[in-house]
């Protein structure tokens, strides 16, 4: 669907949720003369931080206004069922669309990559990144990383690498990549969607608007089911890991060599051949990449302990990569749980000494723990990293793995998993200098 920006100009908005993603449709909108726009934040102190004054006619005439847009921009991570106006988000549902629609709606002939599923969804973006532009392919790179989607400079990027969340798909009408990928699939954000099967709606909408010189890529069969049985036409690029195996000892990435990294790097790879990057410079381009933070990131070596940042990993699926391909772990868990989210410690409890348990829901860890490995109930990440000090006394002759891989949401003790992670590396700063 084609739509001009002079079309555009002249249609009514109503923007919902002041966070990142709605000051980026304001600021878009400012750039190129949009005047028709209310704005609303269900938080006013939000409001008055990150608009401000300037908008307030603009949050007032919200309510006598909204049903009169033609388009209602919601903010990725609002659920209609739990917003201050459901009622009248659900009687405007039709008219509800996403910063990504605008993207495409004003750009259709753009070239795009997007990216999603449940876990490595960042990781993989970022590779694919790295790999075009060491081939000397224009590309840039937002969503849900980085940029927001509207905030990128189009007219030297034409080609854009975008990561989608479940969040923003699920209310998204326009969405239409070139090449859409789906990593994975397993249990998350359930509160939310209400059901795997929405949850899993939400992915597929990736495929919904390709036409037949698009591609599609995907590793799960049930998945190729369902995009058979929704009579999706692009060409599908079913993932084989055993074609990329053939070539991963030649690469020379400690980081990407991690057992985590094989089905991000098998998308990769495939998608590489599309692009007809030869391999010996598909390899080559790999050996300078580095990790992305809060995400396995590898911080601090010291006498004989690793310490990992993986603040990112917010279900069990996500902790389960680092558990996997670490030994001797003092394991920190512990959160804001997922519903739905099962603690499947069969094949890593062996690679873990102990755990520590930290957040408000320290009773639902140890449920899963429980008879199955060493715990101890810390609360606090404070408590956690001074108690993995005191263990470390009598653990000296073992290569120890310090290992933040929380299994959970951050918000109950952190504003989100950065906050988490930053923390985190600070404390065993603190504690390395008092202790080696």
């Amino acid at each position: 669907m084609s739509i001009s920006l002079n079309y555009l100009r002249r249609k009514n908005f109503a923007i919902y949720g002041l966070g990142v993603t709605g000051n980026s449709v304001i600021e878009y909108f400012q750039k190129n003369g949009f005047k028709n726009f209310v704005v609303w934040d269900d938080d006013t102190e939000v409001f008055k931080k990150t608009v401000g004054p300037k908008y307030k006619s603009k949050r007032d005439n919200f309510l006598q206004l909204v049903n009169f847009a033609d388009y209602i921009v919601l903010s990725p991570g609002i659920k209609i069922e739990e917003a201050k106006l459901k009622k009248i988000l659900l009687k405007n549902k039709s008219k509800i669309i996403t910063d990504l629609d605008l993207f495409y709606l004003l750009n259709p002939d753009i070239k795009s990559i997007v990216v999603t599923g449940t876990n490595g969804k960042s990781t993989t973006c970022k590779i694919i990144e790295h790999v075009l532009k060491k081939n000397n392919i224009n590309v840039g790179l937002g969503g849900n990383i980085g940029s927001p989607i509207l905030k990128l400079n189009l007219k030297k990027k034409p080609l854009i690498v975008i990561e989608a969340s479940s969040f923003q798909l699920a209310y998204s009408k326009f969405v239409k990549p070139s090449y859409a990928v789906i990593l994975n699939i397993t249990k998350d954000h359930l509160d939310w969607h209400g059901s795997m099967n929405n949850y899993i709606k939400s992915k597929l909408k990736i495929f919904s608007l390709q036409e037949k010189d698009d591609f599609a890529f995907i590793n799960n069969k049930k998945l190729l089911k369902k995009f058979k049985k929704n009579n999706y036409i692009s060409k599908i690029k079913f993932i084989n890991n055993k074609k990329y195996e053939k070539i991963k000892k030649k690469i020379q990435n400690d980081y990407l060599n991690l057992e985590a990294n094989k089905e991000n790097m098998s998308f990769v790879y495939t998608l590489s051949k599309i692009f007809k990057i030869k391999e010996k410079y598909f390899i080559k381009s790999l050996k300078s990449f580095k990790g992305l933070k809060h995400r396995h990131e590898v911080f601090s070596h010291k006498n004989n302990r690793i310490f990992i940042n993986d603040s990112k990993a917010t279900s069990f699926a996500a902790s389960r990569f680092a558990l996997n391909n670490n030994k001797n772990i003092l394991w920190i868990v512990g959160g804001l749980p997922k519903i739905g989210d099962k603690f499947l410690l069969d094949g890593v409890k062996k690679n873990i000494i102990k755990a520590y348990i930290i957040g408000n829901h320290t009773g639902h860890f140890k449920k899963f723990l429980k008879g199955k490995i060493n715990f101890k109930l810390c609360k606090t990440l404070n408590n956690a990293v001074n108690s993995i000090y005191v263990d470390i006394k009598n653990l000296r002759e073992r290569k120890i793995t310090v290992l933040l891989s929380p299994a959970s949401a951050s918000y109950d003790q952190f504003k989100n998993f950065g906050d988490r992670g930053k923390k985190f590396k600070k404390l065993i700063e603190i504690y390395n200098k008092k202790h080696f």
